[in-house]
């Protein structure tokens, strides 16, 4: 079945009264654990003062150790359901997050506002990055690394042998939705320079801690050390006498060997011992990854051989078992014990450095590979929350056609659809129109549905088909004081990084909405020409938005190489109506002097 808007919106919303229930659930079943350690506490001190007021027998004795029992056991169920109310939290925010940008278009992942960019050649004409942005709107990453991916992802065109694998890539990750929502939840409460701080972790600061471990024969000391030690044990037992002050020695020297040591190993587990609990915590994530047979091109790349056929989940868990045999020195009795006759602070940091030279490295790849699944995972989502667009197919050689095209970022409530395809040769297409009539939109429609394309991602419209182009772009056009440039002279650097552009690049497209609005009427009709001729001697295709008609008369001058639309304005008893469609041939109804006269300005 064909799913609808309106259908996956209430998919999200069975899910999120599913996850309400369990919510709700899981919280009564905190509150009969909490009573239940008070009960068993109670019992407790009931017990110790029966015991008191009657004296030790076996059966007090007995009854004595069942609470505290049963009370250790509630502690660790506790602590199993406190986990998952924190999940189902987690996925709640997820399910609401996607009804919510559904019914409002709010997103709550991270904008993409620090990567705008005045200078880049399309960003911020197309509102690409920032509030009510496209990265906005697609946005799904938490880690660092899938924030930068999915902004280069948009920032610039693949070639085309890459966006075909990853619009195979998302269709695939599309069809395993369900289980990206439990992806995402894994890796919503955390910071998206954890992953960073770990990579420092694995890279840098771990080989240095580690680095006293190389001692090859403190290596090969603490590797016979259980054996001499249970050989020293067993014949002091059986010979007794001074075999027992040679193991008092023995014991003695190894608490000096750990003490000359402790500063090293001390670095080496408050050091890591946090970052290794940051992996721990992504296991899940890269277990998902691992466990699915994926069939796209483009996913498989991001697996590669794993070190002695473990994969990287299983690669942590192992990390995570040294982590846990290294706590043991927190319980000072054990943990001495242990280092008197095993130097086990000692051991167990030569088994993080063996850990750390075979796993280190595809550990790494491991992190890295959540962040490219987080990216290509924003696109997967925006494909099935948007299940009426539609893949564009990629030609070899220059074209650009479109059916039914929109501009993603307007509701479909009121989102105008429009159809527009560039000739077999490059053409500057000069569009006229009233104010406020859809030119700038328009244009926009176009470059940001090129910029999706270009990811990889579904376009908003029925139909599209293109080759690959170097978008660059001049509509908002912004004077800088700090810079001391001025509006004219912002435009002027905007036309230079143009031309540039099109020198350089054989498949540039130029965008341009009113060109040279800093100076007079004049010089803008003149150098709006003259631009615009160069354009046609480049070869460069544009879409060149302006209110001057007497560009659009170029097509006299230039038949094969110039071609005129219009939006237009329907005028009913004084009142503008504005249709938003494309249409052929230049404009032939303005409404400046209606606007004029809405503020009580008349035009003679």
């Amino acid at each position: 079945m064909v799913k609808t808007k309106n259908s996956i919106l209430k998919e999200y919303q069975n899910n999120i009264a599913a996850q309400e229930t369990r919510i709700s659930s899981l919280k009564k079943k905190l509150n009969n654990i909490s009573f239940s350690r008070l009960g068993l506490f109670l019992a407790e001190i009931l017990i110790i003062a029966a015991i008191i007021n009657i004296g030790f027998n076996a059966v007090l004795t007995g009854l004595l150790v069942i609470p505290f029992l049963l009370f250790l056991v509630l502690v660790k169920k506790q602590s199993a359901v406190q986990g998952e109310l924190t999940y189902a939290g987690q996925l709640l925010w997820v399910y609401q997050n996607e009804a919510n940008q559904i019914l409002s278009g709010k997103n709550g992942y991270d904008s993409g506002e620090h990567y705008q960019d005045e200078q880049h050649p399309y960003a911020s004409d197309l509102d690409i990055y920032g509030a009510g942005s496209l990265y906005a709107f697609i946005n799904r990453c938490k880690t660092e690394k899938g924030l930068n991916l999915l902004a280069e992802n948009l920032g610039q065109p693949n070639d085309k042998a890459t966006i075909l694998a990853r619009q195979e890539a998302i269709k695939e990750l599309t069809s395993h939705i369900d289980q990206t929502f439990h992806f995402r939840a894994e890796l919503q409460n955390h910071e998206s320079e954890l992953l960073r701080v770990i990579e420092r972790k694995l890279i840098h600061s771990l080989p240095e801690q580690l680095h006293f471990t190389n001692n090859s024969l403190l290596k090969a000391y603490v590797k016979v050390v259980p054996y001499l030690s249970m050989v020293l044990l067993a014949t002091a037992i059986i010979v007794g006498g001074a075999i027992w002050q040679i193991f008092a020695l023995y014991a003695v020297f190894h608490a000096g060997l750990t003490f000359w040591n402790l500063k090293s190993i001390n670095q080496v587990y408050h050091g890591f011992t946090g970052g290794a609990n940051l992996l721990a915590s992504f296991s899940g994530t890269i277990k998902w990854t691992e466990e699915v047979k994926w069939n796209s091109v483009y996913i498989k790349n991001l697996f590669t051989e794993e070190a002695d056929g473990l994969p990287v989940s299983g690669q942590i868990k192992q990390l995570v078992k040294i982590i846990q045999a290294f706590d043991a020195r927190l319980n000072v009795l054990l943990g001495t014990l242990l280092n008197l006759f095993f130097l086990w602070d000692l051991k167990c940091c030569m088994y993080l450095s063996k850990w750390h030279s075979q796993y280190s490295t595809p550990v790494l790849k491991g992190l890295t590979r959540i962040s490219e699944f987080e990216e290509l995972i924003s696109c997967a989502t925006l494909a099935y929350n948007q299940p009426d667009w539609t893949y564009p197919v990629l030609a070899d050689s220059f074209h650009l056609e479109a059916k039914a095209l929109g501009h993603p970022l307007i509701p479909k409530s009121t989102r105008v659809l429009n159809d527009f395809q560039l000739n077999n040769q490059p053409t500057v297409d000069i569009v006229t129109g009233s104010n406020m009539a859809g030119k700038s939109t328009f244009l926009r429609t176009v470059g940001i549905n090129m910029v999706l394309a270009f990811a990889g991602a579904p376009v908003c419209a029925d139909k599209m088909s293109l080759s690959i182009f170097n978008l660059l772009s001049y509509m908002r056009i912004k004077d800088s004081l700090n810079d001391q440039t001025s509006t004219f002279k912002a435009e002027l650097n905007r036309l230079k990084m143009i031309l540039d552009g099109i020198a350089t690049s054989s498949n540039a497209l130029v965008l341009i909405d009113e060109m040279l609005r800093g100076t007079n009427s004049r010089d803008k009709y003149l150098g709006s020409k003259v631009f615009i001729e160069k354009l046609i001697e480049q070869k460069t295709p544009a879409l060149f938005a302006t209110h001057d008609l007497q560009l659009s008369e170029m097509i006299a001058d230039y038949p094969e190489q110039v071609r005129n639309y219009h939006f237009d304005i329907q005028i009913n008893e004084g009142e503008m109506n504005f249709d938003y469609k494309l249409k052929h041939g230049p404009c032939t109804t303005f409404n400046a002097a209606l606007l004029l006269k809405q503020i009580g300005l008349t035009l003679n």
